[in-house]
């Protein structure tokens, strides 16, 4: 059985999928690509020299192109602020009395919590929101 060269191009880029599949490396799928772009190019009839073209040409413009969109999004938040990790960011306390060195001690969820002001400005009593979680330590801004 004589296998063209369109065939080896089609289980190169198989491979990389499941490369793909047990790496979690998304560039992979962008090389692979690249690979489907060459078989597309024998199919065609072109020579491996235009086959290699195609493949590094879409394979790398995929990879690159992924890459600059990757720089451009915006960094996740941290974990401790992520509403979507901790529910209770966003939430209202109330502050009956702060410390000299910003921290206070409220109740949250029927239980005594440790907070600490991260605002701008001195902290005063009132309603405050939970920005973020340190440990077990709330913080909180106005």
């Amino acid at each position: 059985m004589d296998w063209s060269a369109a065939t080896w191009w089609w289980i190169a880029s198989g491979a990389l999928v499941a490369a793909e599949l047990t790496t979690g490396t998304f560039y992979l799928l962008m090389l692979a690509l690249g690979f489907v772009a060459a078989a597309f190019a024998a199919h065609a009839g072109f020579g491996f020299s235009v086959q290699m073209l195609a493949a590094a040409l879409v394979g790398g413009g995929a990879v690159i192109a992924w890459h600059l969109k990757r720089l451009r999004r915006p960094p996740a938040a941290a974990a401790s602020a992520d509403r979507n990790v901790n529910l209770d960011i966003g939430e209202r306390v109330h502050v009956t009395e702060w410390q000299a060195d910003g921290s206070a001690t409220v109740s949250y969820r029927g239980a005594q919590w440790s907070a600490r002001y991260a605002g701008d400005g001195a902290p005063s009593p009132g309603e405050h929101v939970i920005h973020a979680i340190d440990g077990s330590r709330l913080l909180l801004v106005r």
